[in-house]
């Protein structure tokens, strides 16, 4: 089957047309899925932080994309779109973020600490930068044990500073690891500009300090985005090479709720200038122009997203608390 737009050349698969439209749905999930959860977070059914990835959807999409269930997936605290996309249901991630017993990690871990080792999704972790030797733990368990499964470590660009970044990928490139540094570089550090942070702006250059194939990727564009992690994913699986990718990408929204979306230190117009290159309109938009979506479509789409996150709310909302007993469960004491 292939669709033909009407005097256009373009043909498109039916692979190719149900790949993109599952693309489009799960960047759709996501941000629904945080909008809610912004919301909720305003009525105080959120508590602690919350960091929501608005903006950023296509980079969880079209990197998880290329993994195979058996890979894992190593995140920092701003991960529910992660989360959703490796797999974990909205259930079960919005009932995470309430506290409930429900929750991926039971309620006891929250916003910043998902976790479901079922699907390889290790984290969810809150100090920035501290996860990413654990991802080099993880590619050299792989490597140990001669599986060929690969490691993916998301981190954010204000990590590349910090000294676990360059002992990790240092480490990675010597003992060639079957790992992928994911740099989503959305251009902010909390509330500072990468220009003000970083000597070297163009992050996928520090690749070169550990002899370490790397790419700068348009992170704003699913397809792009996946095209490249094949690229790494490929290179971690048959040669046990690392890659660093960063992949340029923006939040909409503050570092966290509790940060304003523009006013502070990023004008309204900046961020409506990104918007223009929402990731769920670029592909839309390639999508119509294929004459494999319309408006309609896309419509229909967003409700069953809009009805699926509404579900997950009201079950979230209705979920039990975690019973008291359960309090020093999977803590660690010496000695027990």
């Amino acid at each position: 089957m292939t669709t033909t737009a009407p005097g256009k050349a373009r043909v498109v698969d039916a692979t190719t047309v149900e790949q993109h439209r599952r693309y489009l749905r799960q960047m759709l999930l996501i941000r629904r899925f945080e909008e809610k959860a912004g919301e909720a977070y305003s009525l105080g059914k959120i508590g602690g932080f919350c960091h929501l990835y608005i903006g950023q959807e296509a980079v969880a999409v079209g990197t998880i994309a290329a993994l195979r269930p058996d890979d894992y997936v190593v995140c920092p605290y701003r991960e529910h779109g992660h989360a959703l996309t490796r797999g974990i249901p909205a259930r079960a991630v919005m009932s995470e973020l309430f506290g409930k017993a429900t929750g991926c990690s039971r309620g006891k871990g929250g916003s910043m600490h998902l976790f479901d080792p079922s699907l390889g999704f290790l984290g969810g972790h809150a100090i920035v930068g501290s996860h990413i030797p654990i991802a080099a733990g993880v590619a050299f368990a792989i490597k140990y044990r001669s599986g060929d499964q690969v490691c993916a470590c998301f981190f954010g660009e204000a990590a590349a500073n910090i000294g676990a970044f360059h002992e990790a990928l240092n480490i990675a490139s010597l003992w060639d690891l079957p790992a992928v540094f994911l740099c989503e570089n959305n251009g902010y550090g909390m509330g500072t500009a990468v220009a003000r942070a970083s000597a070297v702006q163009n992050l996928a250059a520090r690749g070169s300090s550990y002899d370490m194939p790397a790419e700068q990727v348009d992170g704003q564009n699913v397809l792009n985005v996946r095209a490249a992690m094949d690229r790494a994913v490929e290179r971690a699986r048959r040669e046990s090479k690392p890659t660093l990718l960063e992949l340029k990408t923006y939040r909409y929204v503050g570092h966290s709720m509790s940060d304003a979306a523009h006013g502070t230190y990023r004008t309204k117009d900046e961020v409506e200038e990104y918007r223009r290159r929402d990731p769920i309109k670029v592909l839309s938009d390639v999508m119509k122009a294929g004459d494999y979506l319309d408006d309609a479509g896309l419509e229909r789409l967003n409700a069953e997203v809009v009805a699926e996150v509404d579900d997950a709310y009201q079950f979230a909302d209705s979920a039990p608390e975690p019973e008291l007993s359960q309090l020093y469960t999977d803590v660690y004491a010496p000695g027990s």
